[in-house]
């Protein structure tokens, strides 16, 4: 095992001790997906800290204990339709690519959509569906989903997700204001959703018409 690689495995152990329970298959892929080639080269260094690091407009790479806490609340399962909402720097999308044959990822960022997109392709994770646009309203087209990630935060779930998420499905999104939200994991049972708050977060506003304006 080289250096980074046992660098990495090292990070995710640490992670899943703090976060006090075990999810192997998260675990595996964390160990897998080369977080430092997600960060500027100035900021490889601290690619293998658990903390987030910026990626330019504005934008940010979450924290390696949030990404896999999301993960973990998504639950995704084998052969599951998953939307993601922000694109950003590819590496929530790399762990979730492992999880589906067609995984659907929305950036409203066009540059960084196609940087994450080039960074993918050279991983041979091909699997993927990209769209540049306002990720706030979804992505109607391909909708239902059995699982939706919102890697922004929005001030309510809006009901245009929820529409798109399928029955039995799955959507974590963190929910509050522009410099703070709790994340949420919110359950579709035929015309009822059941809401469960997992804790304080903080992540950049998801701007658009069902977000931040």
């Amino acid at each position: 095992m080289d250096a980074i690689t046992s660098t990495r495995s090292k990070m995710v152990d640490g992670i899943f001790a703090r976060l006090g329970y075990r999810d192997a298959e998260v675990e595996c892929i964390m160990k897998e997906i080369p977080r430092h080639l997600f960060v500027d080269s100035a900021q490889e260094h601290d690619a293998y800290k658990d903390t987030a690091l910026p990626i330019g407009f504005g934008q940010t790479i979450s924290q390696p204990s949030m990404v896999a806490m999301m993960t973990h609340e998504l639950a995704p399962r084998s052969g599951d339709k998953i939307l993601e909402i922000g694109t950003g720097s590819g590496y929530q999308t790399a762990i979730l690519s492992y999880y589906t044959p067609r995984l659907y990822t929305v950036e409203r960022l066009a540059d960084l959509s196609r940087r994450a997109q080039g960074l993918l392709e050279s991983l041979n994770l091909r699997n993927i569906i990209y769209k540049i646009g306002d990720g706030s309203v979804g992505w109607e087209s391909w909708a239902p989903y059995d699982r939706i990630i919102v890697a922004a935060g929005a001030p309510v779930v809006s009901d245009v997700l929820k529409r798109q998420l399928a029955d039995g499905g799955r959507l974590v999104i963190p929910i509050g204001d522009r410099d703070a939200q709790h994340l949420l994991r919110v359950e579709r049972h035929g015309d009822s959703f059941v809401e469960t708050d997992l804790g304080e977060c903080r992540f950049v506003p998801l701007l658009g018409t069902q977000g931040f304006k």
